[in-house]
């Protein structure tokens, strides 16, 4: 995977991994929620330091799930709700075990429509439609993967609007997307809104 240009954390090492490597980026996201952005993007760095490695699809689907939870609860915890998000990342990595040959890349690599692309983000485990969607527009707006028509699949999150993740590549866009959310959730209205 070309390195992307995500700059989330304010942790050099922790962007690093999620923009070099496909399963550390799909574990980031999936602990985006509920916890800051910064937090949830720092997670796979963290866990790989606890793994004492590469994150592994494959070996983290068969970890015994009370060590695995027990890695994922060390303070500072992964996530604010360790022990589901415990479960959830080991759910999700099986899944890419088994769908892809444990490469998480191959969900979206060589693939030239993105509604497939969707599809196989709204199959993961801890996936829905509103994270597919970022996702994609991370995989177009951060790594220059743009599949003839991902705009569609991205929804909203397309556009210029500094609404999610997959518009922060600095800590000056990091803090433009706070503001939007903020003044969006003001009016009562949603990221995709």
């Amino acid at each position: 995977m070309a390195k992307g240009t995500l700059a989330v954390t304010g942790d050099q090492e922790s962007d690093l991994l999620v923009n070099t490597d496909p399963l550390a980026l799909l574990i980031g996201m999936l602990l985006d929620q509920q916890v800051p952005m910064e937090w949830a993007f720092k997670g796979p760095k963290r866990l790989a330091d606890r793994l004492g490695g590469p994150l592994d699809a494959h070996a983290i689907a068969t970890t015994d799930p009370e060590e695995f939870a027990a890695l994922v609860k060390q303070k500072p915890a992964l996530h604010r709700f360790p022990g589901s998000m415990a479960a959830r990342i080991q759910a999700l990595c099986a899944h890419v075990y088994e769908n892809h040959d444990g490469d998480a890349a191959a969900i979206w690599r060589g693939v030239r429509d993105p509604e497939v692309i969707y599809r196989r983000l709204v199959a993961l485990p801890g996936y829905g439609e509103e994270k597919a969607r970022i996702f994609i527009a991370i995989l177009a707006k951060r790594f220059d993967k743009r599949p003839s028509g991902w705009e569609r699949a991205a929804g909203a999150f397309a556009d210029e609007q500094p609404r999610s993740v997959a518009d922060i590549d600095s800590p000056e866009a990091l803090a433009r997307v706070r503001l939007w959310k903020k003044a969006q959730k003001a009016a009562g209205k949603s990221k995709s809104e």
